[in-house]
């Protein structure tokens, strides 16, 4: 039986590199067209016309496949979204280094819990008003990049780019093997954050002739609003484990899920959304892009499995930082979804179930390279992953100077980089 990607012509793949490329360049370079979700829905579409009018009568089904993982993939970024907004971490604690790793610590494990959105969403506000009163604060957002919107996000598929190989056959609870792997960057970011804010701390209060440990005290208790949420967001959890594990039509999922976000907006009190200035924007303007990469990801996908081979991409550490430097660069889900199809074709798998690399020491290996880049990685730039610029926008609102787009790689080539070279020797040389 012919492959689906004979049919496929190789200029299908133009679309998808665009779409990508769009999402990197369009934000610097217009930026003002940009804001705009409804330009970003024309230009979804406007690069799906042409996708839809090879696959469709050519290969149906795989649009079909792509449109329900879209729906998937949007139900839970969506239901996270709106959950995650119902809770409101009140109160002010000590922007002191140790409390700061403590609480960057407790954000890597919520990473893992409500998604790498969902955390840095809940906790980048309580962290910039117990900083509030220090003189520089720019690296403590850099960090909170770093490990709550990024890399600590690798445990569980409850976010990008995870979520979209659980949709395609890996178990749920498969990346719990990368522990590993998530123990050594993100308890070494800590350990460099901890030394790098006191030695910032430190020349604060020499510049201030007084000890800031004084000043920068909790005023008010940490306690949580809204914290009927906590259990929508356990309900959110077990909807996808429980379909992991228990194989739930299509459907059952996405209904307890949407049913838990619809619980949640109406049993929280409109004054925990106003304290979290919550609104609907950042979540429409995911609907909009994604649904432009994964229509046009579908013959990309087919077309990179089937001439897996002829990339020359075999060992671990290849697929590790080819998908590491393409997440940084562009965004981190599609990248992932791109590689494990290549991953895939080399094992003799396909593009639309990723089970066959589960079923090889070599696929098993290449699998978890993909993921541990695609997630590192996606903290080397402000573009490499959704809430790197969320975080951003709200921190400059508040008056924080921010670094440049090349400030920024210039922490991440010093910080990351030099760690992520460990991780290769360490996990995926051979």
């Amino acid at each position: 039986m012919p492959s689906p990607a004979s049919c496929l012509p190789f200029w299908s793949l133009i679309p998808f590199l665009l779409m990508l490329v769009s999402i990197a360049v369009l934000p610097m370079a217009i930026p003002e067209w940009w804001k705009s979700n409804r330009n970003k829905i024309i230009l979804s579409l406007a690069l799906s016309l042409p996708v839809l009018a090879v696959v469709l009568p050519c290969e149906p089904r795989l649009m079909w496949h792509s449109v329900v993982d879209y729906f998937s993939f949007l139900t839970l970024l969506a239901s996270l979204f709106v959950i995650a907004g119902g809770i409101y971490v009140k109160g002010e604690f000590a922007g002191t280094p140790v409390v700061n790793t403590v609480f960057l610590g407790v954000g890597a494990v919520l990473a893992n819990v409500i998604g790498t959105t969902g955390a840095s969403m809940l906790l980048i506000r309580p962290f910039l008003r117990a900083n509030h009163l220090r003189q520089h604060r720019s690296h403590l957002i850099v960090f909170f990049i770093f490990i709550v919107c990024n890399t600590a996000g690798l445990l569980t598929p409850l976010g990008p780019p995870l979520f979209l190989g659980f949709l395609r056959g890996v178990p749920f609870h498969w990346t719990l093997r990368l522990f590993p792997e998530w123990v050594l960057v993100v308890g070494a970011l800590l350990i460099l954050f901890n030394i790098y804010d006191e030695s910032v701390f430190t020349r604060e209060e020499v510049e201030t002739h007084r000890a800031l440990a004084e000043i920068v005290q909790a005023r008010h208790p940490l306690r949580i609003e809204g914290a009927i949420n906590c259990f929508y967001l356990l309900g959110v959890m077990g909807a996808v484990i429980f379909s992991g594990y228990f194989g739930w039509p299509r459907g059952i999922q996405e209904s307890l899920m949407i049913t838990m976000a619809v619980l949640s907006w109406y049993t929280t009190p409109r004054a925990i959304h106003r304290a979290n200035h919550f609104h609907f924007h950042p979540i429409v303007e995911v609907a909009a892009l994604f649904l432009g990469i994964f229509v046009t990801m579908a013959p990309a996908l087919e077309i990179l499995n089937s001439r897996a081979s002829a990339f020359n991409l075999k060992a671990p550490w290849h697929f590790f930082w080819m998908s590491g430097l393409l997440s940084s660069l562009l965004d981190n889900a599609p990248t992932y979804m791109t590689f494990t199809a290549m991953a895939s074709g080399l094992v003799g798998g396909s593009a639309e179930s990723l089970s066959p690399l589960l079923q090889s020491g070599l696929g098993q290996s290449l699998l978890a390279a993909i993921s541990c880049g695609s997630v590192f990685m996606g903290a080397a730039t402000y573009i490499g992953n959704g809430p790197n610029f969320m975080v951003k926008s709200i921190a400059e609102r508040q008056g924080i100077q921010m670094p440049s787009f090349g400030g920024y790689m210039l922490y991440s080539g010093l910080i990351l980089i030099p760690l992520l070279i460990l991780v290769t020797f360490v996990f995926f040389r051979t």
